[in-house]
């Protein structure tokens, strides 16, 4: 199981996929799936979505995990071939300077470039300590004037993303370009060989514009109208100095199951999961002898933040893998905690069964 995950996650992270920019992304997962025998379909917005027949009497379920990624987007190119961009999600600026970066012109072509970074020779003493707003960062593909650019097919509006890398370190982690969330797209894939081994109806939904504040998940949910939504998506780990403060997520301590969030920053909403989702994770993980860690945590928003709203309401949770520097260049996320999760998952969804209740006075919160 280990190997295809990381097969999977590996070339997942390779392809580029700005947030409304997923067709490569999307065609890859749907050619994964046919090879396994799945059917799939895409609906307007552009999630790809795969459903696995069960038995109408039980609870469906809806899996999600989102296929893009942040980046940045062309808004100008100036008169010397330089170019301007906007963020597209939450991207840190101070993660920005002196990256690599890959701006997609279509028909899977590409032009390398790099996010300047002003000499250090001629830098001021304030300058060395200051982060540079991302309205006055600009790219640099070589070209010596705009009529280069858009001769190479940049024009406004061209996707920009990190250049994608894969990196290997040691104890079985890897690194690199939008772990964030092909990993779990990966995690979505290993589930759709083990979906004709449970109870219930599953919805694999590979959800779309995650990164621009959660559009996609929310139509998929419309129409599927499910019972039961569970998110896939990263954990932020707390093993670092820097992050200490934040709780006890370990890399490498197995999967994590959230048990608050909230975004906080204009965004006022998040998800407190139903009780009979988290009785059902952590006794499935005490029964399979699974670490089952636990995250509280402000300033993140998921998809089922909007999902829970659809119809009479989606009992929800976001299940998760540790993962460090999110949302930078290089990203880091452990293989066993993506093969624990995704066992747990499996292990969870078989337990959904005749005794299994929604019902929240079945629970003593």
């Amino acid at each position: 199981m280990q190997d295809r995950i990381k097969r999977w996650t590996r070339e997942l992270m390779m392809i580029p996929g700005l947030s409304g920019f997923e067709g490569n992304v999307r065609r890859y997962i749907k050619g994964e799936l046919a090879e396994l025998g799945i059917k799939s379909r895409t609906d307007m917005l552009g999630n790809l979505i795969a459903t696995i027949e069960g038995d109408a009497d039980l609870p469906s379920v809806m899996l999600i995990a989102h296929m893009d990624q942040l980046g940045l987007i062309v808004r100008k190119i100036e008169a010397t071939g330089l170019i301007r961009a906007e963020r597209v999600g939450g991207v840190p600026e101070r993660a920005l300077a002196a990256q690599e970066v890959l701006l997609s012109v279509g028909h899977g072509r590409t032009v390398a470039g790099i996010i300047a970074n002003k000499s250090h020779h001629a830098t001021t003493p304030d300058e060395k300590y200051r982060v540079v707003p991302y309205q006055e960062l600009y790219i640099d593909c070589g070209f010596s004037s705009a009529e280069e650019a858009v001769k190479a097919g940049i024009t406004v509006g061209t996707p920009i993303v990190y250049a994608p890398n894969v990196v290997e370190l040691a104890g079985g982690r890897i690194g690199g370009t939008s772990v964030d969330d092909r990993a779990a797209c990966a995690i979505m894939l290993e589930l759709a060989r083990a979906a004709k081994d449970v109870l219930p109806t599953v919805h694999l939904v590979f959800s779309v514009l995650e990164e621009f504040n959660l559009r996609g998940a929310l139509t998929a949910a419309q129409v599927l109208q499910p019972d039961i939504c569970v998110q896939l998506d990263l954990a932020l780990a707390t093993d670092t100095p820097d992050m200490g403060h934040r709780g006890d997520v370990r890399l490498g301590g197995g999967p994590v199951m959230s048990m608050f969030s909230f975004h906080g920053r204009g965004t006022l909403n998040g998800c407190i999961p139903h009780p009979a989702l988290v009785q059902l994770f952590q006794r499935t993980a005490d029964l399979e002898k699974i670490n089952l860690q636990r995250s509280a945590h402000i300033g993140a928003l998921t998809e089922t933040s909007y999902v829970q709203l659809v119809g009479k309401g989606v009992a929800c949770i976001d299940m998760g893998f540790p993962a460090r520097y999110t949302h930078s260049a290089l990203e880091v996320c452990d293989l066993g905690d993506l093969e624990s999760l995704t066992r747990l998952l499996i292990a969870a969804l078989q337990r959904i069964d005749p005794r299994f209740s929604l019902d929240r006075d079945d629970y003593i919160e």
